[in-house]
């Protein structure tokens, strides 16, 4: 059986945390997905491992800044180390970062090369987390995605499924192009048109219109995906969203 992850910057504006891991662990969640303004703000992080403790909970992954990634990979690994966790992702850089010249992204994906060193030499996994920025057209026949990953055969993608449909693709594709360095996945669904404006138009998984069985098959079957993280960017009530998405997962 799967064990289901959920990013917690989902929650971010549901504090306390304590409450946010105590209401995951009541529904079957056995791990959680740390975020950049998490590990910024981490003042005791005895206290944060008691709490993953006596909620029966994994911190197995973690998105860190790139910043953070490359100027504090000392405090992070240490992080990572008293948390056993297993893999850490760079989840974006900023719209004024996001160029239109291919040049720039093979940069990124060399600069994340370098950054991963020290990751990898830890026996961490280290990659790259896309939204849809990545699926832009630039002044090459690769995308944004194809550029950064071609900075290290060792860089690895945890691939956000539905980030990829906001940026016109078929995800199956992107999954079978790169199936050898897919190890974690976002599971989220899109709202229909018109639906959830209030939530950015994403919806709970199974509430949306991504064929969520297909996709999950494919990951399981061509993959080395070890992680499935639920994730909702903006959701009115975390409690429904973390509800209804494992019960969903659970089905497919």
């Amino acid at each position: 059986m799967t064990d289901f992850s959920y990013q917690l910057y989902s929650s971010r504006n549901f504090p306390p945390l304590s409450d946010t891991l105590a209401m995951l662990a009541g529904l079957g969640y056995k791990q959680v997905e740390g975020f950049g303004g998490l590990y910024a703000n981490l003042d005791d992080l005895d206290a944060l491992k008691e709490d993953l403790t006596a909620n029966d909970l994994h911190m197995a992954t973690g998105h860190v800044g790139l910043e953070m990634m490359r100027d504090e990979s000392a405090r992070i690994l240490a992080v990572a180390e008293a948390l056993n966790m297993k893999a850490v992702f760079v989840p974006a850089i900023g719209p004024d970062q996001r160029s239109q010249k291919a040049a720039d992204w093979e940069k990124l994906g060399k600069d994340l090369a370098e950054i991963g060193k020290p990751y990898w030499d830890s026996g961490l996994t280290f990659g790259w987390h896309n939204h849809d920025f990545e699926f832009a057209t630039v002044d090459s026949d690769d995308k944004p995605l194809d550029l950064i990953l071609q900075g290290s055969d060792q860089l690895a993608l945890e691939l956000d499924v539905a980030w990829v449909v906001r940026g016109g693709e078929d995800p199956l594709k992107w999954i079978d192009k790169y199936a050898d360095r897919i190890v974690a996945a976002h599971l989220k669904d899109i709202a229909p048109e018109g639906d959830c404006t209030d939530e950015d138009g994403w919806a709970d998984l199974g509430q949306g219109v991504m064929d969520w069985k297909t996709i999950m098959a494919t990951l399981r079957e061509k993959t080395k995906a070890q992680f499935f993280v639920m994730e909702h960017d903006n959701p009115s009530d975390h409690k429904r969203f973390a509800s209804r998405s494992i019960e969903a997962a659970k089905q497919l």
